[in-house]
């Protein structure tokens, strides 16, 4: 088993869609601007807000979810290797012996009337006066 990047916590860039640093949020346009302090404060509470409440969001909910998406994983996995996988080899088995019936089926009937008619058909000369 590979060991875990302590670092880097998302080398496949799976959540790169969801910003969460202030300046990816809020952000003053230029003509309007909030007093220095204001600002300042508001960057410290939005960093410790997030920073804390996501701390202790996934203190107590991350271990059972992780655990409820590894199970949900494993039976994902199960299905595909026990029970679909299989079921579609057996069909794509199924309908193959179909179609080379039905092909034979075309061949022997459908294929004589076409090739008859084509020749009757090719007689056929159009001539404009």
């Amino acid at each position: 088993m590979a060991e875990q990047d302590m670092i880097n916590r998302d080398p496949n860039d799976l959540n790169n869609h969801i910003k969460v640093c202030f300046e990816d949020c809020i952000a003053e346009p230029e003509g309007v601007r909030s007093l220095d302090c204001v600002w300042s404060s508001s960057y410290m509470c939005f960093n410790c807000g997030k920073n804390l409440c996501y701390k202790i969001l996934t203190t107590f909910c991350g271990i059972c979810i992780a655990l409820c998406w590894g199970c949900d994983f494993a039976c994902t996995a199960f299905d595909h290797i026990w029970c679909l996988t299989p079921c579609m080899r057996e069909f794509s088995i199924c309908v193959g012996v179909w179609q080379k019936s039905f092909g034979t089926v075309i061949n022997c009937c459908c294929v004589p009337i076409c090739e008859a008619c084509g020749m009757c058909f090719s007689k056929i000369h159009v001539t404009n006066k």
